[in-house]
């Protein structure tokens, strides 16, 4: 069978041998090795190929765009529900495995299809459609200054943890109605869950035990916070669902956020050709940030779905209950689809969202905060450079998160803005959160 790519893939699957998989994870797999790996693939099994995502844990790794987008569309073929897992349900998976936190089944819209998905979902998408987007755009960006502010004296800073970690954490922790220290608390947790690591179980009961808090506070003193419209949605969510829903809703876009924020930096600082392109209004932001979601997709990896039944998908033979990755970076650089001088300027084509019915509910929000940040420090350190080579840059570790370990800069003239008084015109009660009190709770 020759797949669209003209690939002729060999006999597996169903009532053959599964071809000789490749690991998905280890230290030796940072963000430079990643795309290469990609590209052996494709040439290797096509479309679709055999992967393992930790010790003794089998999948596909969908590297199409075309096959991608199915996988996303068809949920008849294609369930979310990690219930249906073979391995899952043959006891194959270690209750220790790091795999686990990210596809152990929870009541929320991720791991579910059909009604219960749209049900959940309006309550979601509601709940998001009700943030303010100027007040938005104000919280963040005065969270930007202070947060540039606090190392502008310096003239470096280590863009990443200075910046492009702490601003998404004060902008969506004040979002979910929590105060700065939990929400603190709550990013470690989260960070300890992407790392992928055998730690992922204690800090997935973290994450679980920090919410819940939340949850009981909101219930009974709502706010004007993410939280408060999930819990009084007329889809009457259950607190459990609220409180998966509310994971899920974190872990994709916190770290995604600040992936986004810090690789389009990247590009900038290393591009002078697309900072000229910026600078002169030949390009805007948001084309920079379209660059970046096509090249370098904040999600790389993401798991998954589960065959319903036996097919041929991408050349290869799925069984049912077999788990697929969705390769949302390799996808974005399919030969079949993507033009050979790359993006055209302004084309959204990209799978970083994903596709289907489970496109992300929070790309217009995540899109606001990573345009404002990266536009704030632009104008507030204009002659801002990279402080190492190019070549020095780490990246992460994870086979699902593609993001700078670090992004070292310096400067030497930041352009800050006078800080009003308090009773000012301008002054805003809490960074990242307009007029929020700084307990985060109902106002």
């Amino acid at each position: 069978m020759t797949t669209p790519h003209g690939y002729s893939p060999p006999p597996s699957g169903i009532g053959g041998r599964r071809p000789t998989a490749t690991a998905l994870y280890g230290p030796h797999l940072d963000g430079d090795a990643m795309p290469a790996l990609y590209e052996e693939l494709r040439r290797n099994h096509g479309p679709v190929a055999p992967v393992t995502v930790a010790p003794g844990i089998e999948a596909w790794l969908v590297l199409g765009h075309r096959e991608l987008l199915r996988l996303t569309r068809d949920e008849q073929d294609f369930s979310h529900d990690p219930r249906r897992w073979s391995l899952l349900r043959e006891g194959r998976v270690p209750r220790d495995s790091p795999i686990l936190p990210f596809v152990g089944w929870r009541p929320a819209l991720l791991f579910a299809d059909g009604q219960q998905h749209r049900r959940m979902r309006a309550a979601v998408s509601d709940a998001l459609a009700g943030i303010d987007g100027h007040e938005l755009r104000r919280g963040v960006r005065s969270a930007a200054e202070e947060l540039i502010a606090s190392f502008a004296e310096r003239r470096e800073a280590d863009l990443v943890p200075h910046y492009a970690h702490r601003l998404p954490l004060q902008v969506i922790t004040g979002l979910l109605g929590l105060d700065a220290r939990t929400g603190s608390r709550l990013v470690h947790a989260i960070s300890g869950l992407a790392a992928a690591t055998a730690d992922s179980g204690r800090a997935s009961r973290r994450i679980n035990a920090i919410l819940l808090a939340l949850i009981d506070r909101k219930r009974t003193r709502p706010g004007d916070d993410i939280t408060s419209a999930l819990l009084h949605h007329p889809a009457r969510l259950t607190d459990e669902e609220v409180l998966h829903n509310l994971v899920v809703m974190f872990v994709a876009g916190h770290q995604t956020t600040v992936n986004w924020i810090a690789t389009t930096l990247r590009v900038l600082l290393c591009d002078p050709a697309l900072r000229s392109s910026l600078t002169g209004g030949h390009l805007s932001v948001d084309d920079a940030l379209d660059l970046v979601l096509w090249r370098f997709p904040p999600t790389q990896n993401f798991p998954a779905r589960y065959a319903t039944r036996d097919l041929r998908f991408g050349g290869q033979s799925i069984r049912a209950g077999d788990m697929l990755i969705l390769g949302l970076a390799a996808a974005n650089a399919d030969p079949a689809v993507l033009p050979p001088g790359g993006p055209v300027t302004g084309n959204r084509s990209h799978l970083a969202f994903g596709a289907g019915p489970h496109t992300c509910p929070a790309q217009d929000p995540a899109r606001l905060i990573t345009r404002t940040a990266v536009d704030t420090v632009r104008h507030r350190l204009p002659d801002m450079e990279l402080a190492v080579d190019e070549s020095e840059l780490a990246w992460v570790s994870s086979p699902w998160s593609k993001g700078l370990a670090a992004l070292p800069v310096r400067f030497t003239d930041p352009q800050l803005p006078r800080t009003p008084r308090p009773g000012e015109p301008g002054r805003t009660a809490r960074p990242g959160h307009p007029a929020a009190p700084q307990t985060g709770e109902a106002r």
